[in-house]
């Protein structure tokens, strides 16, 4: 067998492994092994589990490494990316750079073409091998980082098609990795002036344009919601705005915008101790939304993206936004503020407000934006609710296909009435019942009506606090692949919005 890799992987469903025709004797060797293996060592081949054990001389790889598909109505993307990702830790315990993998002549999950497949290992593999080291001593740090190496076992004639796949999957994977290791780094590092400088070098580096606005700026332009959650704060609030033109710049502007709050101390409504101490990862949003414009351009996308970074940091002091203290909006319309620990939808009134002007085909914002998505959720998915049912399909869809899955909440007018102020236009709180959709019909209020406009709460997804079986501690940078996805699908619908 040609083919040299450190490691070749196999898909396994329950005890029995998914192994490639072929007559080979090395194989036909193999098959024996491997069920050994499962019996022996107790292998379930569940979503997330991988097992791996040494080869032989004459083998092609040092190493036979086995991942788990669970039954056959598990979520293929979910399945594949734990799968992946849980390879790609193996692969740094072992300290392999490179790894086969057979599509199987009974590919997990027949409904799914062999390029997809591949998308998905890829990006769980990469998923998986990440590791943010920047304050580790140079001891604790990996001797040798090398690139990880995909091959395909079985490939065939499709192997172009395949290795195509895997090259775009690599892009949005370095992508991710760059973006990954700002969103893990600490508020003392990353305020938002430091998220700005990163967001600019990064944009002309792929070849888009950045500004950036800053408080006398923001003050000129009136975002004073923005503005206020910054107050108690020694760091001013950045509005970061990323422009990529597209391949069809005529097309109205996809623009994305993200909560960015680099630390949330809840302000003068004070979080407790535990409260606070993630929450450097507050800025996730803003990250997601960061990879995914740049992705964007890397990726040559057709329609113009505009990402918008809504950046601030809130802290308690003399200074600081007081409960009761009412706001007027860029928008022109004013908030009641109760809560200064819901700052997040503060920030955001005026970002979507003025992503509105770019007269775009459609908003979609993320946010870590409550925890009360947690309490609904978990860590499994994120909700998503707007007001255009068709736009919340393709999330949804988008969100299958890519790993990222949302699910619906219903944002029904009935629930405005909960956020109804008798000194304002309307309140940044409601009576503490469900919390998410509240926060999404604060949010709705921005977005004039005719603009499709999607929110993504990702509280309980945007990152991982201990390490898991298939991905690092730290920031995940959930929904920037959903929003790539995203943008690609509507590539190939062949109904574009029109500008």
């Amino acid at each position: 067998m040609k083919l040299k890799a450190d490691a070749w992987f196999f898909f396994c469903r329950n005890d029995r492994p998914l192994l490639p025709r072929a007559a080979h004797p090395e194989l036909k060797r193999l098959e024996p092994m491997i069920r050994d293996w499962i019996k022996t060592t107790g292998f379930k081949a569940r979503p997330g589990e991988v097992t791996s054990f040494p080869s032989w001389a004459s083998f092609p790889s040092r190493f036979i490494m086995l991942g788990g598909m669970g039954d056959e109505n598990a979520c293929p993307s979910d399945t594949v990316i734990r799968t992946a990702g849980a390879a790609g830790r193996a692969m740094r315990r072992l300290k392999i750079a490179s790894i086969a993998v057979s599509t199987g002549a009974e590919p997990p999950f027949p409904s799914v073409s062999a390029p997809r497949l591949v998308e998905w290992f890829a990006t769980g593999l990469a998923d998986g091998h990440y590791r943010f080291e920047k304050f580790l001593s140079a001891e604790d740090k990996a001797k040798a980082n090398r690139p990880l190496q995909l091959y395909f076992a079985d490939a065939g004639k499709a192997s172009r098609e395949l290795d195509q796949a895997a090259r775009e999957v690599s892009a949005l994977a370095d992508t991710l990795s760059l973006v990954r290791d700002l969103a893990n780094l600490p508020a003392n590092e990353a305020p938002p002036g430091v998220i700005a400088k990163h967001a600019a070098a990064w944009a002309r580096r792929f070849g888009l344009s950045c500004s950036v606005l800053g408080r006398r700026e923001l003050e000129r332009k009136g975002c004073r919601a923005l503005l206020a959650v910054a107050q108690g704060s020694q760091h001013d609030a950045k509005l970061i705005t990323l422009k990529y033109r597209g391949r069809n710049p005529g097309l109205a502007p996809l623009v994305l915008v993200g909560k960015t709050i680099t630390f949330d101390a809840g302000g003068l409504s004070l979080k407790t101790a535990k409260g606070m101490e993630w929450m450097k990862y507050d800025k996730c949003g803003g990250m997601a939304v960061l990879a995914a414009t740049l992705a964007a351009a890397r990726l040559g996308v057709r329609h113009p993206v505009i990402g918008i970074l809504a950046a601030a940091e809130n802290m308690p002091g003399g200074k600081a936004l007081r409960p009761g203290d009412i706001l007027r909006s860029y928008s022109g319309k004013t908030i009641e503020v109760l809560n200064t620990d819901a700052e997040g939808r503060l920030v955001l009134a005026d970002a979507l407000a003025i992503a509105a002007e770019h007269k775009p085909a459609a908003i979609v914002d993320l946010a870590t934006l409550t925890g009360a998505c947690i309490v609904a959720l978990g860590h499994v998915l994120a909700g998503v609710m707007g007001n255009d049912p068709r736009l919340v399909d393709e999330l949804k869809q988008a969100g299958e296909d890519s790993g990222d899955r949302l699910w619906p909440l219903p944002l029904l007018p009935e629930y405005d009435e909960c956020i109804r102020s008798d000194f304002a236009d309307m309140k940044n709180v409601g009576d503490g019942s469900a919390g998410t959709i509240i926060g999404g019909a604060f949010l709705k209020r921005f977005v004039p009506d005719g603009i499709p406009w999607a929110h993504l709460d990702i509280a309980g997804t945007a990152h991982h606090e201990k390490d898991r079986s298939h991905a690092a501690a730290g920031a995940t940078l959930f929904g920037a692949r959903l929003l790539v996805e995203w943008m690609r699908k509507k590539d190939r619908s062949g109904r574009p919005p029109k500008a």
